[in-house]
């Protein structure tokens, strides 16, 4: 097996922690940040550590090598530096950097690189006591986030430094960074066949996730081993089973023929364990199938933080795929909050809101069947109810469109909010009470249903506001039948034309 780099009472270094890049050069995608003059290469190519750079924010999901990038720069770079994380470090840790690296500015004249991973834990007390080394220049802070630096990080240091995005690795990069740690002595030093097939399914089971990629190439390569030992032992007793048959053949043929013919009993012999081992030779080392990836890796990792940016993307592209109605991506994206562990309870709320507020009454039915799935996910639980959310987001996803609904409420309420109200009409006020007659309530209110058709003329909004409209039918299915007879309707109550 290859060398796992163990220490004295260690375990074994993660394949992924080994295959660490060394420099700028060996690292695996951002070439949008790493091309010649970046900041990044400009600090990591100072190998004097007296020149200025600024302070960098590396912002990006998981595996996508902000850590690497510290790391190399701080193999490149002449500078000091101070490796920090905010999991573990407070304010007299930072206090402590601060000062040290102010004695080696003032002493030495040199800067000092502090690398704060997970920044966005940090506390606000805590991010205040980077600003006076970031601002004099005592350290540049190269510090690492998963969460969008603009709500964690506070203001006067994002201006103080330069927010740099990292995106996911793509599927040529994942695949260079496999193929470098199957070879790399550092990795499995070519101590395994890595098949093409278990490649590809190592590079689409990591979405973009170099950490995850050379995690599942770890756990592939170890179960690999165990399937070639138990291949060999298997072999090995066959092996000696076909030994032994021979001899017990020849001692019964010797008892009853008493003697043979050479050349018959050399073309009856079966054939020795070297000459089976020469028809159908045995692997030389062990084989990483694509197979053996699916034994070992359970299922595709999912990028999905449901206090992240991940958890607001993927609800708004299952919104808006239902709104364009692609009920192809809207299952899709439902899978993926179904797999990360998403509330179902939060899915169904928001497919209760999209049959109202996108569908409304081209398909009166909708909310009718979203209602209906929010009551059988309560009622049945996980992961049945995946199948009702499944029925109800194809068909709001496959209904006919239209936000009148929501317009109209929109229109309205934006109406009250900007004093447009009035008093209620005399005739519509209540008349229950005493001496309601007396102040006119109710006086001249006519009845609908004692009309022949169920609708008289009569003006029911504030005198401020007769005339306006707020619910604008569509032409889209139900509601073009629906037109029709909204203008009738609006004929005959306030004599339009």
């Amino acid at each position: 097996m290859v060398d796992t780099g163990t220490g004295l009472r260690s375990g074994a270094t993660p394949l992924a922690v080994r295959m660490r890049p060394t420099s700028l050069d060996e690292v695996a995608g951002q070439r949008h940040l790493l091309s010649p003059g970046s900041p990044l290469v400009a600090l990591a190519s100072d190998r004097t550590g007296t020149s200025g750079s600024v302070s960098v924010i590396l912002w990006g999901p998981p595996g996508t090598g902000k850590t690497t990038l510290a790391q190399a720069i701080a193999r490149s770079s002449g500078r000091r530096f101070v490796e920090l994380s905010a999991v573990t470090a407070g304010v007299r840790d930072v206090r402590q950097v601060m000062e040290e690296a102010q004695s080696s500015r003032d002493l030495y004249g040199l800067s000092t690189v502090l690398f704060l991973d997970e920044i966005h834990r940090f506390t606000k007390a805590q991010q205040d006591a980077l600003l006076p080394g970031v601002e004099n220049g005592w350290v540049i802070l190269v510090a690492a986030t998963t969460e969008n630096p603009s709500f964690s990080v506070i203001s006067p240091l994002l201006s103080r430094s330069l927010l740099l995005t990292l995106e996911l690795l793509s599927d040529d990069d994942l695949g260079t960074l496999v193929d470098r740690a199957a070879t790399d002595p550092r990795g499995l030093a070519d101590a395994f066949v890595l098949e093409p097939e278990a490649r590809e399914a190592i590079v689409r089971l990591a979405s973009g996730d170099a950490r995850r990629a050379l995690t599942a190439l770890e756990a592939a390569a170890n179960s690999a081993i165990g399937e070639f030992a138990a291949a060999h032992a298997e072999a090995e007793a066959s092996t000696d089973a076909e030994a032994s048959a021979p001899d017990e053949a020849d001692a019964s043929g010797d008892e009853a023929d008493g003697s043979g013919d050479d050349d018959e009993a050399a073309s009856d012999a079966p054939s020795s364990p070297d000459d089976s081992a020469a028809e159908a030779p045995a692997p030389a080392k062990p084989t990483i199938t694509a197979e053996t990836v699916a034994r070992a890796v359970d299922r595709a990792l999912l990028r999905y933080d449901r206090n992240g940016d991940e958890h607001y993307d993927v609800i708004s592209a299952f919104i808006k795929s239902v709104r364009g109605s692609d009920v192809d991506a809207a299952l899709h994206y439902l899978a993926r909050m179904i797999e990360a562990g998403e509330d179902p309870r939060f899915i169904a709320r928001r497919i209760i809101v999209l049959a109202s507020e996108d569908i409304g009454m081209a398909d009166p039915t909708a909310l009718g069947v979203a209602v209906a799935a929010a009551d059988a996910v309560a009622l049945i639980g996980m992961p049945e109810g995946r199948i009702p959310l499944a029925q109800a987001v194809v068909h709001l996803a496959t209904a006919p469109k239209s936000n009148a609904s929501y317009l109209g409420i929109n229109q309205a309420i934006a109406d009250v909010r900007a004093g447009k109200a009035g008093r209620v009409p005399k005739h519509l006020r209540d008349a229950h009470y005493a001496g309601a007659k007396r102040l006119g309530h109710g006086k001249g209110y006519r009845y609908p249903h004692d009309a022949d058709i169920g609708v008289v003329p009569q003006q029911y909004l504030p005198d401020t506001l007769r005339g306006a409209r707020y619910y604008e039918p569509t032409e889209h299915g139900h509601e073009r039948e629906l037109s029709a007879r909204l203008a009738k309707l609006r004929r005959i109550v306030r004599g339009e034309d």
